[in-house]
């Protein structure tokens, strides 16, 4: 177990912050109390609009958010800007409803990158709606354009599930480009509306060095890397140098695309990239490529499922490196992995927990990002 590494950047390290719309502002007097009784009327609950962060433990009570002090400042003012034409604009685009699934604007996500040329910032807005109405958004998309020569990217994602689905209908490029750029470990980038991209562009560099490094690749190009959650390819692309050939796993097809767009716009060749559910194996899976001689995984939050832990067994790669942000699915994970017999998983392979590197990715949250390093027992 290795010392925390800490992030030299405390404040303003967010490259990407998703906001929810709300008919019901959180009311405070400093703590987080009930909600007050003025909040309904005689003639039902009083509309209101609301846009900022759900207030601790309520899925249906927005706090207003005015400053953000994780994201760029320029993004505060787009923000600022979003919320005063939606409090302007109540009756023509109404906020999205949690209860009565009624309403129009469901979330604000606003991301940040760099023009790979001059380095200036770059922002991309994206609108999530309900329904498929793009046009009621043109006159706020006219505003945020006037006002700020930085957003180059405005997207609108038709989202008409109603419960907290990411699954997007359709999207609309209602302004600009259709993605912004971003430079990591001297690579370009670019990075659409829907695509995985590590929340902290700095601290990623610092990451990104360290999984290198508990890859332990030999340099020679003869090695086979299988990156699996790849996302938009960040993590394989910056090793393809030295190894044999990258291939990459990821269920979102938009991330896919930009995987494959960021290896030709890098001019690498050797990086396959399959889009696919590793949650949902089946019999071809691993057809499609050779055994790699490393892997590394990086899931979301859940960790992996238990088919695919049975099946990195099975594939006896010499080396496993184990991304996490979420620790107790990633010990469960390791546990089945060095200790086969446990749940159903008997094998005769097992991997020796060898090095556990913690990294602050996310200061100001009690959230850590963990490289677990697993070597194979011969």
């Amino acid at each position: 177990m290795m010392p925390i590494v800490p992030c030299a950047t405390p404040y303003a390290y967010r490259n990407k912050m998703e906001f929810s719309y709300g008919t019901k502002k959180w009311k405070s007097k400093g703590l987080f109390v009930s909600p007050k009784l003025e909040d309904v009327n005689e003639s039902g609950p009083k509309l209101e609009f609301a846009l900022g962060l759900h207030a601790p433990g309520r899925f249906d009570k927005i706090m207003p958010i005015h400053n953000c002090l994780l994201q760029h400042d320029v993004s505060n003012q787009v923000l600022k800007l979003v919320q005063d034409h939606g409090e302007r604009h109540l009756e023509e685009l109404p906020p999205y409803d949690v209860r009565t699934h009624e309403g129009f604007l469901k979330h604000l996500t606003i991301r940040s990158g760099r023009d790979c040329e001059t380095g200036q910032l770059q922002l991309m807005v994206n609108f999530v709606t309900k329904g498929d109405k793009k046009d009621l958004l043109q006159p706020l998309v006219d505003q945020i354009t006037t006002s700020f020569p930085q957003v180059v990217s405005i997207v609108n994602n038709v989202n008409s599930a109603v419960g907290p689905s990411s699954i997007v209908d359709k999207e609309h490029v209602l302004y600009g480009k259709a993605y912004i750029t971003e430079r990591l470990r001297g690579l370009v980038f670019e990075i659409s509306a829907n695509s995985f991209f590590q929340t902290n562009t700095s601290q990623a560099e610092v990451l990104y060095q360290k999984v290198e490094e508990q890859c332990a690749l030999k340099g020679d190009g003869s090695e086979v890397l299988l990156d699996l959650f790849c996302g938009t390819g960040t993590i394989g692309l910056s090793m393809a140098k030295r190894v044999k050939h990258v291939y990459g796993y990821e269920l979102v097809q938009e991330a896919v695309v930009d995987a494959r767009r960021n290896a030709a716009r890098n001019g690498i060749q050797n990086a396959t990239f399959i889009q696919g559910d590793l949650n949902k194996l089946t019999d071809e899976f691993g057809k499609d490529f050779p055994r790699p001689d490393v892997v590394i995984t990086d899931p979301n939050r859940p960790g992996m499922h238990i088919k695919l832990i049975k099946y990195l067994l099975q594939l006896r790669a010499r080396r496993i490196v184990y991304i996490s942000c979420n620790p107790a699915t990633c010990a469960r994970d390791l546990d089945l992995l060095c200790h086969t017999g446990d749940e159903g998983v008997e094998s005769p392979t097992r991997y020796r927990l060898v090095h556990v590197q913690p990294v602050d990715m996310f200061p100001q949250t009690p959230h850590i990002e963990c490289i677990t390093t697993l070597e194979l027992c011969e």
